[in-house]
């Protein structure tokens, strides 16, 4: 009932408003008889979904999963699943058992134990492919599927991707099953209707509805996050459900919510279908995905590394570190460039990962780069994305002090030499070079960028530095050239990164 009021007043203003517009002071009549009148466009609310939802609803699956914990697991996903105790009154008895109880499951030497997940899936095949997502169905044993029917069928994972959360299974059946289609997410804009149909708790076949509330959404779950917000509600079970619009077609895969509470706030994530259509088709030919590669690492132009660079406006990729032997490294690529587009269209930091990997392996890209004031065309030929490589973690000693220190007090660090001594203590390479940074001020600058001891730092402005008094004579050079902010490349545990100080005093980082 309060929606549909709110509705009607929508209306009501709308009325108001055109049977305003009707009323013509008679001076004015010739005036308004020639004036373009203004462009409006209006859409009807719909009064019900529910023929939609009806013709939807048999090809939305619930998914569900058992598992083998052990009580040594190191599952990310196991708190999510565990039950949580209830809150009872201090020192009654109820909150003695459930507390020796839950105690029990935990223990080192506890049986392993059997776990059962709800998620969502839909049918995209009549054959019995059931796109969903991976964390849904992730160290699954076994997988069934049930339809809005009830039937109940085995599933198995045909393929999954853990950088996108998408997998794709498939059921048997005598049958052909009902399926929908996935539509063109780009075709659809903030403030469409869109309905979720999903399994919220183990509900099975729940309709909700909303807009979309945004576009390319980056919420810092993977490389190529690109989400699609709703207000339509989304809660836990909905994971791997369909995201529609109003044609019924799937334009998203609900795959995420931010709640501080664990329920729906009106904030929820889906992947673009125009991305998962891709993945599931590969998943679905080869049972894995490639993905196409520059080999360069990246990171935004901030307004304090566009005044360090002397860029103007403040847009593009700037380039950390440029993979040896890859792609971007046979085409010329250099640490420092900022790429500002590709084949031909405008892009940002964020995005790049993500519209690289779209592109096929072995053909060729041309890139616009920024390098030194001059915008250069570079063709490159992408690679296949290389898998992840197992990295064993080094040992490290405790050394003595690290001696020939530079304190840099505005900034909040201070540097050192790389000595053998600092080597062994960071788990430092032999051939590392640069200057290591031995303390960081708490609170300080340095602090809020991010800086750590143990962080080394390899080039300032674009030039290298193998001692702190090096680094000291480019930070004066550029104060002296009346630099607004000075580029250090360091290099951490996660590999390199520019990283930007002011030299007014003025911190414009945000």
């Amino acid at each position: 009932m309060r929606i549909s009021v709110r509705f009607a007043r929508v209306f009501s203003l709308s009325g108001l408003l055109l049977a305003g517009a009707s009323f013509v002071h008679p001076a004015r009549a010739d005036q308004a008889a020639t004036a373009t009148p203004p462009v409006v466009v209006a859409q009807r609310v719909p009064e019900s979904f529910a023929d939609l939802a009806a013709k939807l609803l048999p090809a939305v699956v619930n998914v569900s999963t058992t598992q083998t914990v052990r009580a040594d697991s190191d599952d990310d996903d196991e708190d999510d699943q565990l039950p949580q105790m209830p809150n009872f009154p201090q020192g009654s008895p109820f909150e003695k058992f459930f507390h020796d109880f839950m105690n029990r499951q935990t223990e080192p030497d506890a049986p392993p134990r059997r776990m059962q997940a709800l998620g969502s899936g839909f049918i995209i095949d009549p054959t019995g492919y059931i796109v969903t997502n991976n964390h849904v169905i992730r160290k699954a044993d076994r997988i069934t599927v049930t339809l809005q029917d009830n039937t109940v069928l085995t599933a198995k994972a045909v393929g999954h991707d853990d950088r996108t959360d998408l997998a794709l299974l498939k059921v048997e059946s005598k049958k052909p099953l009902p399926f929908v289609q996935f539509g063109n997410s780009d075709s659809h804009r903030v403030g469409d209707w869109v309905l979720a149909i999903g399994n919220p708790f183990g509900l099975s076949g729940t309709v909700t509805a909303g807009i979309i509330s945004s576009r390319g959404r980056n919420i810092d779950q993977g490389p190529y996050d690109d989400f699609i917000q709703t207000d339509a509600p989304i809660n836990k079970g909905n994971s791997g459900g369909s995201l529609f619009d109003m044609n019924g077609q799937v334009i998203g895969v609900n795959t995420a919510i931010y709640s501080p509470s664990g329920g729906s706030v009106g904030i929820g994530f889906a992947i673009p279908s125009n991305e998962a259509r891709n993945v599931v088709e590969q998943l679905r030919k080869t049972g894995k995905v490639s993905r196409g590669w520059l080999g360069v690492r990246i990171q935004n132009v901030t307004q304090d590394i566009a005044d360090g660079l002397g860029l103007t406006p403040a847009r593009g990729a700037l380039v950390a570190g440029v993979e040896k032997n890859g792609p971007a490294a046979k085409a010329g690529l250099q640490t420092g460039d900022v790429i500002q587009s590709l084949n031909a269209q405008p892009i940002e930091g964020k995005a790049l990962p993500r519209l690289s990997a779209q592109l096929p392996v072995g053909s060729v890209a041309h890139l616009g780069v920024w390098r030194h004031g001059k915008t250069l065309d570079l063709p490159v030929t992408i690679a296949a994305l290389p898998e992840p490589a197992d990295e064993t973690p080094q040992k490290t000693t405790v050394p003595s002090k690290t001696k020939e220190t530079v304190s840099f007090a505005d900034f909040g660090f201070s540097v050192g030499i790389i000595d053998t001594a600092a080597r062994q203590k960071y788990g430092l390479s032999a051939n590392q070079k640069g200057v290591l940074v031995t303390s960081v001020q708490e609170d300080g600058l340095a602090a809020d960028r991010g800086l750590k001891p143990g962080d080394v730092i390899t080039e300032v402005q674009q030039a290298e530095v193998n001692t702190p008094a090096d680094l000291k004579k480019r930070i004066e050079a550029a104060k002296k050239d009346k630099k607004r902010s000075v580029l250090l490349l360091v290099h951490d545990s996660d590999g390199l990164r520019w990283i930007p100080f002011s030299l007014t005093g003025e911190d414009t980082s945000q």
